[in-house]
């Protein structure tokens, strides 16, 4: 055996280990020692290189943000009604009365920039109206005269929810906002939204206009089929110059897209709030390697908005991870106002100041009318003067001529006499 061990090619190894070569019993147990050690070392090589695949497919293959962060509890919405699709499949993930009628807010804007880039460039000039300019709406506040690109105008709509924009864009399209709510409407149904309609560009409120939690999802999805609509909805600032020269910087009202922890997953949407609808929104946001679009309508504040996006989110996650089934949600829903009521009461508000606003321009025009009489008034009075100045004038004239000439008579008589009495 200690020959063997001399003549092996591993006798310097048997040597490291300090074996005796005479003692036959040393060697068998060196050996033994040997393979041990050995592998030893071949399962340290096996455990470092598992742990670098690990890391490796857990930083750099990672290709989806996690919502769910390992919690399978769902946490329902306070919203009065929400929806998640799965963009790729059209699965409802989570539904909470997805069907109730509620009036669609400024989430109707991407209707009206669908509309708008359906039927104008983006490069053509519009002008503001006095009624874009007199349109309720958030600041910046647009002037009558100024004029903006429309995808100046685009981005206004979109990134601040500017009011004027969407009514002056309408205007370029239709000519009036009440004409573009046919094209409105004529879009609606072609992309298949059953329970909506729409009066306005800008989604103020006017009598008999709704959609559904389901219809704005949908209607998001077609959206996003328009890459300028997808580039304005997730740019967060946009510095715009009008051709007067005036700079504007809006800021996004989609708070997600400035949240550290969501940012990174979350694409963009359009907010919303009337005091009927309340807050609303709809947003698109990667989940697990898909697009999943979110609708809320109802909310009762701008937080709760926020938190309630996040809650679906997380949803969306655990259903695409199978943890657990699509959730629906029905509830009893009672709004303190009949819809039609309060859509009656706006539109009496709007008549009443549309009213306000004709008694004042016919009171100016009034003003102006009897502004135009007085001064007709004045002119023909001062001519009536000026006629009787001049006959008073003349009679004065006439009347000192007859007086001269009764003098110069008298004169006369009175020569003829006094040369009568002289003799001549």
């Amino acid at each position: 055996m200690a020959i063997l061990a001399k003549n092996s090619k591993n006798y310097s190894i048997f040597k490291n280990f300090g074996v005796d070569f005479s003692n036959e019993l040393s060697i068998l147990l060196s050996v033994d020692r040997i393979i041990e050690v050995k592998a030893m070392k071949n399962y340290k090589n096996f455990f470092y290189t598992f742990l670098l695949i690990f890391f490796f497919l857990n930083f750099f293959l990672r290709t989806s943000f996690s919502y769910a962060k390992g919690e399978d509890e769902v946490e329902n919405i306070n919203a009065l009604s929400g929806v998640v699709l799965d963009a790729k499949t059209g699965m409802v993930l989570y539904a909470k009365n997805p069907q109730i009628k509620i009036p669609p807010a400024s989430t109707v804007k991407l209707l009206t920039a669908m509309v708008v880039l359906d039927h104008l460039p983006l490069h053509k000039k519009v002008k503001i109206s006095r009624n874009a300019e007199e349109t309720p709406s958030v600041a910046p506040f647009l002037r009558e005269g100024e004029v903006y690109t429309v995808e100046d105008l685009l981005n206004l709509m979109l990134i601040k929810s500017s009011n004027q924009a969407a009514v002056a864009l309408a205007e370029a399209v239709s000519g009036t906002e009440e004409n573009f709510s046919v094209l409105l409407n004529a879009k609606a149904k072609a992309l298949g939204l059953q329970n909506s309609k729409f009066r306005t560009a800008s989604g103020l409120p006017a009598s008999d206009q709704y959609t559904t939690a389901y219809d704005v999802a949908f209607l998001l999805y077609e959206a996003l089929k328009y890459p300028k609509i997808v580039e304005i909805i997730q740019t967060p600032v946009k510095i715009i110059t009008n051709e007067q020269g005036r700079t504007i910087i809006v800021k996004n009202t989609n708070h997600l897209l400035f949240d550290e922890d969501y940012r990174e997953g979350v694409i963009g949407g359009k907010t919303g709030y009337t005091k009927l609808s309340k807050h609303c929104l709809v947003n698109v946001a990667k989940v697990k390697d898909r697009l999943v679009i979110t609708s809320i309508l109802g909310a009762p504040n701008r937080e709760s908005l926020w938190q309630d996006t996040k809650k679906m989110l997380k949803i969306a996650e655990l259903v695409l991870e199978n943890k657990i089934n699509p959730v629906y949600v029905n509830t009893v829903v009672n709004l303190s106002q009949p819809v039609n009521h309060v859509y009656h009461v706006y539109t009496v508000k709007n008549k009443i100041k549309s009213t306000n606003h004709e008694k004042r321009v016919n009171n100016k025009s009034i003003a102006k009318a009897k502004g135009k009489e007085t001064k007709t008034l004045m002119a023909k009075t001062s001519n009536k003067n000026v006629k009787k100045m001049n006959t008073n004038i003349a009679k004065n004239k006439t009347t000192s001529t007859q007086k001269i000439a009764s003098k110069n008579k008298s004169k006369d008589i009175k020569t003829v006499q006094t040369e009568a009495r002289r003799g001549v």
